[in-house]
């Protein structure tokens, strides 16, 4: 029995000086090298936070699944929810069979996928929720991870994809197949621009995507992840060349999702 107190007591311990290590280095760090919030300006006091403090943190739609969003897209329709499936629509015509997104885009999870446009790099609470939304998204049967891609342009401007970022991070936390050389971008497409609609978006992607080894399609049940969904003309597009190669399923997952 003291045996296991004294394991008990240094656990609790070494979990305590772990907790003070990172509120210690939290601290330094943000007298040594204060950063500015990327939405309010004011001082980021935690690594973990990214480029974004706390409060601007709080301010932003996370989805907790006590909203109801579209069955089929995760659309935001109200902020309480229903027993029942609800269907936004405007998604009908999409190829992919579901999506989910941690949140949606706006303060902190629109600074943040912006930040990763440029930066290869989540910061540990961003990870966190895209972690936890996979974990609750329905999608555990995925068998395949596929990044949309970029254009090989638009890859040397950049010099990574995002979307392959994001994809590792679920491919390494639950030993999830990756595959991002079968699904390419044939054409490079002009950047998607907030003024545009819809149909402008579609007409953009239109035959974007092809697959250019079918056998690693075939049968598979795949995630595509991208750093946000917008109009999800790029996504159903993506979904289409790949259910075209007989892919099985095809859940969409991103970081934000717009309204």
């Amino acid at each position: 029995m003291r045996v296991k107190n004294k394991s008990h007591f240094s656990l609790s311990f070494s979990r305590f000086m772990n907790f003070m290590f990172n509120v210690i280095f939290d601290s330094l760090l943000a007298v040594a090298y204060p950063q500015a919030c990327q939405i309010c300006e004011n001082s980021v006091e935690n690594l973990a936070d990214g480029v974004v403090c706390q409060p601007c943190w709080l301010k932003t739609n996370v989805f907790s699944g006590a909203e109801t969003l579209c069955a089929k897209c995760g659309a935001f329709l109200q902020s309480k929810s229903t027993i029942f499936r609800t269907f936004c629509h405007r998604c009908d015509g999409h190829f992919y069979d579901s999506a989910a997104a941690v949140g949606i885009y706006e303060n902190a999870l629109a600074a943040s996928v912006i930040h990763l446009k440029r930066e290869p790099f989540v910061a540990k609470h961003l990870r966190k929720l895209f972690v936890e939304r996979f974990k609750n998204s329905g999608f555990r049967d995925a068998t395949l991870i596929v990044p949309v891609p970029l254009s090989k342009k638009r890859f040397l401007e950049r010099g990574f994809n995002q979307a392959v970022v994001l994809s590792k991070i679920i491919a390494k936390e639950f030993d999830i197949k990756f595959d991002r050389q079968s699904l390419v971008r044939r054409i490079h497409t002009p950047m998607h621009r907030a003024g545009m609609d819809g149909k402008a978006r579609a007409l953009s992607v239109e035959n974007a995507f092809e697959v250019k080894r079918p056998k690693f399609i075939e049968g598979e049940t795949i995630l595509l992840v991208d750093d946000v969904f917008t109009s999800g003309a790029t996504v159903s597009n993506c979904a289409k060349a790949l259910k075209e190669n007989d892919a099985n399923k095809i859940y969409v997952f991103t970081l934000a999702k717009t309204f």
